[in-house]
């Protein structure tokens, strides 16, 4: 008999441990296989990102270094003109001055000072001290002549125009007409404040293409360190915003080819990503990485960087392979694949033993729980020795036999309680859904007057409320929301109502109706509770509306397919002081005029992400629906749930449109 037992016994424990193990198996290749695929597409997403913000910041880099090199060509040519303006009047003190700016800033590769038709009579039409330096020294020439006249030059006439300093355009130097230059152009006036030259010093664009290239080298041997020949097609360069080439690695292209020509869509019939590039760079902007998508650059699917030069119309561009990038991320995310296999393996092996241990003594309160889940909380529990977790189980279920039978007395209570208050809040909102206008149309045998309201709480009862009646050929209609929700301010709503029935049936005037309403709910308010209310009059004969706002959302009036807001006077709301004397006020409705009354429930509604619905939504909606009562407040029903979605209502929703059709 010991012996079946045991043999039973084994059994049962082998094939715990193998379902279990299975099912183990299968989570694992499911985790496995699902946090692989998104940590691989999640790294390479996030190496892409980062390798564009790195190459962004290396475009920022070498801009930097452009504008510090001009800057320094600008500022030592502003440093002389001090300089040149004392000693206008000695055209000989000029070439000095000149030779000086040559030879100590390195960075200026020649210089001159070019004077207006005849500036210095002695010197005949053309006067241009000018200055540059060889492979030995610095030396100066008069520039200006026949075979070099500048006075119909562009920059200069450009430069007497503008009477303003400014980089000039790009050229190629007149010794060799292949080394690019630019110049920076500074106008010089006489003492009278005439201008009469311009000092120009030229700047050979070599340093751009140095920058350039070191930046490129520095990107292919530290950040990849590959040799590739796609690494070939990684580079950078300095164009126009018409995208002619300032500098370029073959220097044929350079001020003559244009990099827009080599721009293209990798699939036409797609998004113009070209194009928009292209227009990005005519305009000056600078690259954001996040949104670019890839182009194809002399063949090559490929991101372009890009930002612009301070001062100039030059953009400064890298193109960077899309395999380079993509080439990181695979790397990581395999490498990460490869951990996460190895991770999950060893997670494996570690829970299949812990298995075998732990299934031993688990089985023995297996029984003991089949006893408890049938009822019998008072079964005896096995002893278990190992003072461990599953000893702590142990006591658990001890503790749990205590505890429910104790718990399932006092759910029977609350339950049977919580019926019962089921029941009257059921009956509490039946009975408030009666105190209210439900009967529609509401005047069916009137042609004068179409009216239409809705209440939503937002529980089981709530604090907003409307009415309407008619008395004397008056329609009396009323909106209000009392402060707070639930059970008190159903109370609180009731209450109003019921006064402000009986009071319009002796007061017309709508102010008085507040202030008695006012003086009513003021006196013992210990809760100081309050409702905001608007309360209205409106004289079915000749389409006069008065009115009284305590507190309360400005009505909207929709007429002639406009939406308007009603003014009203502040007033303070009904219950908050007594003796407050509430602002009549008047308008006059026309046939087919709407007037749309609402609580704060409706301009206020919350979506997910705590967005209201707002009055723009409101008087949208307005505007494009029927103005007819029922159509208009169906409509915004609709907008608003349609807003909300998913979220749970916030506040209670009323609604009340009276419509003039007299």
């Amino acid at each position: 008999m010991k012996k079946k037992k045991k043999k039973e016994k084994s059994k049962y424990n082998r094939s715990f441990a193998n379902r279990l193990t299975r099912w183990i198996m299968l989570v694992l290749l499911v985790m496995m296989g699902g946090l692989s695929y998104m940590a691989f597409n999640y790294v390479k997403s996030v190496i892409v990102s980062l390798s564009g913000e790195m190459f962004e910041g290396g475009l920022q880099t070498s801009s930097s270094s452009i504008i510090d090199v001009m800057s320094d060509v600008s500022i030592a040519v502003e440093n002389n003109i001090f300089d040149i303006e004392r000693n206008i009047d000695k055209p000989d003190q000029l070439p000095p001055i000149v030779e000086r700016i040559v030879d100590v800033n390195f960075r200026i590769r020649s210089c001159g000072i070019s004077f207006t038709d005849s500036y210095y009579r002695q010197k005949g039409r053309w006067y241009c001290p000018y200055a540059w330096r060889d492979s030995t020294s610095v030396k100066s020439c008069n520039q200006g002549g026949p075979d070099n006249n500048y006075l119909e030059a562009d920059w200069f006439l450009e430069a007497i125009q503008t009477d303003s300093a400014y980089w000039s355009k790009p050229f190629f130097a007149d010794n060799d007409g292949k080394t690019p230059l630019v110049a920076y152009m500074y106008p010089i006036h006489d003492r009278q404040g005439r201008i009469v030259a311009t000092l120009g010093a030229d700047l050979s664009l070599d340093f751009v293409t140095k920058i350039l290239r070191e930046q490129d080298q520095q990107f292919n041997h530290e950040i990849w360190e590959i040799s590739l020949d796609i690494v070939e097609a990684f580079c950078s360069y300095v164009v126009k915003r018409d995208g002619t080439y300032i500098t370029h690695p073959d220097e044929k292209q350079i001020l003559k080819g244009n990099f827009f020509d080599i721009i293209k869509d990798i699939d036409p019939q797609e998004e113009k990503n070209a194009a928009r590039l292209v227009e990005s760079i005519s305009n000056g902007e600078k690259s954001a990485h996040e949104t670019h998508n890839a182009v194809m650059v002399n063949d090559t699917e490929s991101y372009l960087f890009f930002t612009p030069l301070k001062d100039t119309d030059w953009m400064l561009v890298t193109m960077v392979p899309k395999i380079l990038l993509d080439i990181v991320g695979i790397v990581i995310g395999v490498l990460l694949l490869v951990v996460i296999v190895l991770v999950m393996l060893a997670t494996f092996f570690v829970c299949r033993i812990t298995i075998k241990r732990v299934a031993k003594p688990v089985k023995l309160l297996a029984a003991a729980a089949d006893e408890v889940a049938k009822g019998q909380f008072d079964v005896a529990l096995p002893h278990i020795k190992s003072r461990d977790e599953i000893c702590q189980l142990r006591d658990s279920f001890e503790n749990m036999q205590r505890s429910l039978t104790v718990y399932i007395e006092e759910q029977k209570a609350a339950a049977k309680a919580k019926a019962s208050i089921e029941s009257e809040l059921k009956v509490a909102h039946e009975i408030q859904m009666s105190m209210l206008p439900k009967t529609y149309p509401a005047f069916p045998d009137r042609h004068d007057i179409d009216i239409f309201g809705q209440l939503t709480p937002a529980k089981a009862v709530g604090g907003d409320l409307y009415d309407f009646f008619i008395l004397d050929e008056k329609l009396f209609f009323c909106i209000g929301d009392v402060s707070g929700k639930g059970v008190p301010a159903s109370l609180v709503m009731a209450v109003t109502r019921s006064l402000f029935r009986n009071i319009a049936n002796h007061v017309a005037e709508p102010d008085k109706i507040a202030y008695t309403l006012n003086e009513a709910m003021s006196s013992n308010n210990d809760t100081n509770m309050f409702v905001t209310l608007f309360v209205g009059v409106l004289d079915l004969a000749t389409g006069s509306l008065s009115y009284s706002n305590a507190g309360h959302n400005n009505p909207l009036l929709l007429a002639n397919g406009t939406v308007t807001d009603i003014f009203c006077d502040a007033n303070i709301p009904i219950g908050v002081m007594p003796g407050w004397t509430f602002t009549p006020q008047q308008i006059q409705l026309q046939t087919d005029n709407t007037v749309f009354l609402y609580t704060d429930g409706l301009n206020e509604a919350e979506d997910i992400n705590h967005e209201q619905f707002g009055m723009d939504r409101v008087c949208q909606t307005a505007l494009t629906a029927d103005a007819c009562p029922q159509p208009l407040i169906d409509a915004m029903a609709y907008s608003v749930r349609l807003f909300v979605g998913v979220a749970e209502q916030s506040d209670d929703l009323t609604m009340l449109a009276i419509q003039y059709k007299k």
